[in-house]
């Protein structure tokens, strides 16, 4: 199936990585060119080397990074058709155990940058009729205990993505978050790496995953990201979009 994105310009940060490196890949099978915003040089040069890829080895710690980034990207390539807002991560600044300050870093590490880089990346975005997909958690809707910082920042994701849907209408740029819940990407590992039993911990998480009792893989997210920037998807903008096997939603007793 064609799905019309032969050379499109995708900006994506985090884009070497677990969910970021997936959909990376995923866009060079589809014949697109993904911008991956990531330090990471080893996994960056892989995926490099499937395809037409560009790698912009930083992190976006304040707005002139995203500027930066588009700049680049510009430079490089012309144009931008698409932006996936995803890097993030969840560092366990809760309310008892955590204090403003934590709470105020956190928030603009994982939140901040969806606004820069959309912001940076609209001009070129109205002229490509693009998209933005934003990529949120389940955390933002179920809670988790412990991580304020994070679920304030994947629930505001969740509000920009209905916001900006509204506000870009009259330029037909389209905008929707995927919300992964239990996907097993390099920082899940470490995390379940926590644990003094990591083996039993993992079993007694996928056991609560309704389809398949298994986590939902990078590949899996991939496609939906794929899906939503095709001509397939043209009329779909301001959705939340749960890709995780009932999670989120189905009865834990089944």
């Amino acid at each position: 199936m064609n799905l019309n994105l032969s050379n499109k310009v995708i900006l994506i940060s985090g884009g070497a990585k677990g969910i970021g490196g997936a959909i990376s890949r995923a866009l060079i099978e589809e014949g697109a060119i993904p911008v991956m915003i990531d330090p990471n040089e080893k996994e960056s040069a892989e995926i490099i080397a499937l395809g037409e890829a560009f790698q912009i080895p930083m992190r976006l710690f304040e707005a002139a990074d995203s500027k930066k980034a588009v700049k680049l990207t510009l430079e490089k390539y012309g144009r931008i058709d698409g932006l996936v807002n995803n890097a993030g991560a969840n560092d366990s600044i809760g309310l008892e155990h955590g204090s403003p300050e934590a709470f105020e870093k956190s928030v603009a590490k994982n939140l901040n940058h969806y606004y820069h880089l959309a912001h940076y990346a609209l001009p070129y975005l109205k002229e490509a009729k693009g998209s933005i997909i934003n990529i949120s958690s389940k955390t933002a809707v179920t809670g988790q205990g412990g991580t304020s910082g994070y679920t304030a920042a994947k629930g505001a994701q969740l509000s920009l993505t209905r916001e900006w849907a509204v506000e870009l209408l009259p330029y037909e740029i389209t905008v929707n978050a995927i919300i992964p819940a239990e996907v097993f990407t390099p920082l899940y590992e470490n995390w379940i790496n926590t644990f003094p039993n990591p083996e039993k911990k993992l079993a007694e998480i996928t056991a609560k995953i309704p389809l398949g009792n298994r986590m939902t893989t990078p590949e899996e997210i991939a496609a939906m990201a794929i899906f939503l920037f095709s001509d397939k998807a043209r009329h779909i903008t301001g959705q939340h979009l749960f890709v995780d096997g009932g999670y989120t939603h189905l009865d834990r007793a089944i």
